[in-house]
């Protein structure tokens, strides 16, 4: 059997990603930047030779439109594809589509959760959720029990569909905050690791064991935009 490996890139730039507004269940779509940055990294996979099994992304229309771009640019069109809402992006409620720096360094701060005094980077995911849920007055936002149990068990139930097919690679399409508490239950130092937009994040998935290869690698989109540019 090969062995079975997630290759989980973070959706490209969109709309509200440009205009710093925190995006949750609400969806925006790729801008011309955000599809070009794909457009190297679909580029930059298949220049790298991968041979990916199956595709799977969130139910969201930008990470739908990623995977699009990434599955024609690596002549990948006819690969077996799934939408999974488990690897949605966290759900910020009634601060959906609030501008980040009112949420993050103004509203959130002030939470009884967050009333800490920490730096954003030692912030905890479970605190993070806590502030979350104390001002989201549409009482959307979910618990951290819940957000954990359903991102673990997203990836797992992908990588336990690729192993019992045989193994093997897999191109996932999720998003920013998903992917990084996805790592921060792995690792918790590795998941506070900043991750752009087009970058992937590699784990490896053994006898019901994830083991993490690459957080936030850009070097596929590098080298895609640099195949780009010599074509120009």
């Amino acid at each position: 059997m090969a062995k079975t490996k997630l290759y989980i890139a973070r959706h490209g730039k969109t709309m509200f990603n440009t205009i710093g507004r925190a995006q949750g269940w609400s969806d925006t779509p790729l801008t011309k930047f955000g599809e070009e940055g794909i457009r190297e990294l679909g580029v930059g996979l298949k220049a790298a030779k991968i041979p990916f099994r199956a595709a799977f992304s969130s139910d969201s229309g930008r990470t739908m439109q990623t995977m699009e771009i990434i599955l024609r640019e690596t002549h990948n069109q006819d690969l077996p594809y799934r939408h999974d809402k488990r690897i949605r992006e966290w759900c910020f409620g009634s601060l959906d589509g609030g501008y980040d720096g009112e949420l993050f360094q103004g509203v959130l701060p002030r939470t009884v959760a967050l009333a800490t005094g920490k730096p954003d980077d030692q912030v905890t995911y479970p605190e993070l959720a806590a502030g979350i849920m104390e001002v989201d007055t549409a009482n959307w936002a979910e618990p951290w029990e819940v957000i954990k149990e359903r991102i673990y068990s997203g990836f797992e139930a992908i990588a336990q569909r690729l192993e019992a097919s045989g193994g093997g690679n897999a191109i996932v399409v999720s998003h920013g905050m998903t992917i990084g508490t996805f790592i921060w239950l792995l690792d918790e130092k590795r998941g506070k690791t900043p991750l752009d937009n087009g970058s992937i994040t590699v784990v490896s998935y053994d006898n019901g064991r994830f083991t993490i290869e690459k957080v936030a690698d850009m070097t596929y989109r590098h080298k895609g935009r640099e195949i780009l540019d010599k074509k120009k």
